[in-house]
């Protein structure tokens, strides 16, 4: 059984879902402008996010939103937010790749309670509500079982156009890929947290991220089994602009390493 809230996210991400793979058919008709280095956002972009947020606050009008195109607004209700990426790996979707999401999170008093990450490309439904499991289009979800580094796959993402902490990045990547089976950079994160949660992959971390990135993913590990924790080891992770998570048989070796830069 599903709560009413979920069903809510669920419609939202299907929805906006279709607006986007209808762009996404004819990208290269895309009206594009710069957001920054390497970081561009499109009229699909902010569709999406105009359907999100309507469904949402027609649904729920008292709670707080967090988008990542429109910022935040406070809601009446203080103790619940929407955490809202609209089209999470916008490069990928203005290049062409089939590797991009939307994320919706709802959050109760500083924790995630409910979460959607929808792969509209290839039809993967990734849902989660605190203590409820995680699924994906009605198969549960388990973090892999993988006990040693060198068996195991990784995820992170790679600072680009001069944006954040690439020295410390590239510093992991020294450590860590000659100890394991590979490190993949999709560009994705909400779908790197669902691949953590359907054991795809085996652990990511990230040291430049914001939380809306973040915030369905977070959940989504947790209730398939993983460890979920800041870089750092202390405070909430939605807001810390940091992660790190992973299968509980890798997290501390994992966590370590990454640890050692910080």
């Amino acid at each position: 059984m599903q709560s009413a809230n979920m069903n809510v996210m669920i419609k939202a991400a299907r929805k906006a879902g279709r607006s986007l793979v209808k762009d996404f058919r004819e990208v290269e008709n895309l009206q594009v402008s710069v957001k920054g280095a390497g970081d561009f956002v499109s009229r699909a972009d902010h569709e999406s996010e105009r359907i999100i947020k309507e469904e949402l606050r027609g649904a729920r009008p008292n709670y707080g939103w967090l988008g990542e195109e429109t910022g935040a607004e406070p809601g009446e209700d203080p103790t619940r937010r929407w955490l809202v990426d609209p089209l999470d790996g916008t490069t990928n979707f203005l290049h062409g790749l089939p590797h991009w999401a939307v994320s919706i999170a709802l959050e109760h008093k500083g924790e995630i309670i409910a979460a959607v990450v929808f792969d509209a490309a290839k039809d993967e439904l990734y849902t989660a509500e605190k203590g409820g499991g995680a699924w994906m289009n009605g198969q549960r979800l388990r973090v892999s079982g993988r006990r040693k580094m060198i068996e195991s796959v990784f995820a992170t993402g790679v600072p680009f156009g001069g944006n954040g902490p690439l020295p410390a990045t590239l510093k992991d990547l020294a450590r860590l890929m000659p100890i394991t089976a590979g490190v993949r950079r999709f560009g994705t994160a909400s779908l790197d947290m669902a691949y953590v949660a359907a054991g795809r992959f085996d652990g990511y971390w990230e040291r430049h991220i914001n939380a809306w990135d973040i915030a369905a993913g977070i959940l989504l590990v947790k209730e398939a089994g993983g460890f979920v924790e800041t870089i750092r080891g202390d405070g909430p992770v939605v807001d810390a602009g940091n992660i790190v998570c992973a299968n509980p048989q890798v997290f501390p070796e994992l966590a370590k390493i990454v640890r050692t830069w910080d």
